[in-house]
């Protein structure tokens, strides 16, 4: 295989955001694109990594091929990206060869490892809301009731979208409404809570794309999209904090 990438922000920045959440992962060389499906070690976040091959500026994949390799070494590698650098990666024996071209050419070889583990399975989850609006926005609030607690609850009536959380005294909530670029589609009255050190680590996703798409329902997984199109995207999936009460 050989990979030629320009815009090299594509892999740099997701190799970031998803070593925060797994530290080894499997990916899958196809013929049109780079795809990664991993959990991490407490199994209660996914992340879905998909680059297309039309966001390459050389993209030759003679098979589909899977290659396991330490996230950790691989982003102190990507680090080293400067601006003007093209990104080159070949499989070179048991390595993978990674060649930095700008003002100099700089080459890696990182060894490929094994991980003994099934494959993972994308769950087939169906929604009853789903929210787009700038990731920013989202971010914010986050931050905002951050402040306050630990966990984070998602609710959508009508056309708003509130974000909320309760400490032992205090209470935070931001209340977004639908608006030129708020889109809420639901189909009923929902509420869900989720941690916010996870969400944090996902909501980093806001540097691949300027939009982000959420759905979720009533004590049920949280869906989080990033995408561009014929380009990237990103998908996290969210285990709820479930309490009695």
């Amino acid at each position: 295989m050989k990979l030629v990438l320009a815009e090299t922000k594509l892999i740099k920045e997701p190799i970031t955001i998803i070593s925060d959440l797994v530290t080894e992962a499997k990916f899958k060389i196809k013929k049109d694109s780079i795809e990664l499906v991993a959990m991490d070690p407490a199994n209660v976040a996914m992340v879905v990594f998909r680059l297309l091959s039309s966001a390459f500026a050389e993209y030759a994949v003679k098979e589909e091929t899977t290659i396991a390799i330490n996230l950790n070494n691989l982003k102190q590698v990507l680090r080293r990206i400067k601006g003007n650098d093209n990104l080159m990666m070949e499989l070179n024996e048991n390595k993978l060869k990674l060649t930095l071209s700008g003002g100099t050419v700089r080459t890696f070889f990182l060894p490929l490892i094994d991980i003994d583990e099934k494959e993972q399975r994308i769950p087939d989850l169906k929604f009853k809301t789903t929210i787009g609006c700038p990731s920013t926005m989202l971010s914010d609030a986050i931050e905002d009731v951050e402040i306050v607690a630990e966990s984070v609850t998602f609710s959508v009536e009508d056309k708003k979208f509130t974000v909320s959380a309760s400490g032992d005294s205090s209470k935070a909530m931001v209340e977004i409404k639908a608006a030129d670029d708020v889109a809420i589609k639901t189909e009923e009255k929902v509420k869900s809570k989720y941690s916010i050190e996870y969400l944090k680590k996902m909501m980093q996703g806001g540097k691949i794309s300027g939009t982000v798409t959420l759905s979720f329902n009533k004590d049920y997984p949280l869906k989080l999209e990033y995408k561009e199109v014929d380009k990237i995207q990103m998908m996290f999936i969210l285990a709820p904090r479930i309490e009695n009460d």
